[in-house]
């Protein structure tokens, strides 16, 4: 079995995790920051908006069970990508929609998707502005953020 990685900045990570997390073939998930200057920075340093750091959710899949393209849909229906640096009611550069890809693949099959969005006009008249960035240091969330909604018996939050 071979594992590879994907990271997605949809919003607030909680809920993206748990929607991840639910994805057969997806055999690992982890909340962090991706994307800014600061090392090992905090929940409270990337509420500051001031570091450039994304929430993002870290999964590893098994390609043999789940393709990166059919995580990529998933991506796009688990929040708009069509907002800057907004999710509902959270707002700030943290909560960017972005792709950090790992691969050449990856990027190739993310600006592929966003561009087949784009043209078949899934989100008209907007357009979609998610960021397809190389993967960077991953720093994980403190621990109360992993698995968040599952620790409280929750399915889904507010977005």
């Amino acid at each position: 079995m071979s594992i590879e990685k994907a990271t997605f900045g949809a919003g607030c990570f909680w809920g993206v995790e748990a929607a991840f997390a639910a994805i057969p073939g997806v055999t690992a998930t982890a909340v962090g920051y991706e994307g800014g200057s600061l090392e090992r920075p905090t929940y409270k340093d990337v509420c500051t908006d001031q570091t450039g750091h994304a929430e993002v959710v870290e999964l590893d899949f098994d390609p043999a069970q789940v393709s990166y393209e059919k995580l990529l849909d998933a991506f796009f229906t688990l929040h708009d990508p069509t907002t800057l640096n907004r999710q509902g009611p959270d707002w700030g550069a943290q909560y960017r929609s972005a792709i950090f890809f790992h691969s050449p693949e990856q990027e190739t099959q993310a600006r592929a998707k966003i561009e087949q969005l784009n043209a078949e006009g899934s989100y008209k008249p907007k357009r979609i502005v998610t960021k397809v960035e190389p993967a960077q240091t991953f720093w994980r969330a403190e621990e109360y953020h992993q698995k968040y909604l599952e620790k409280r018996g929750q399915a889904s939050c507010h977005i």
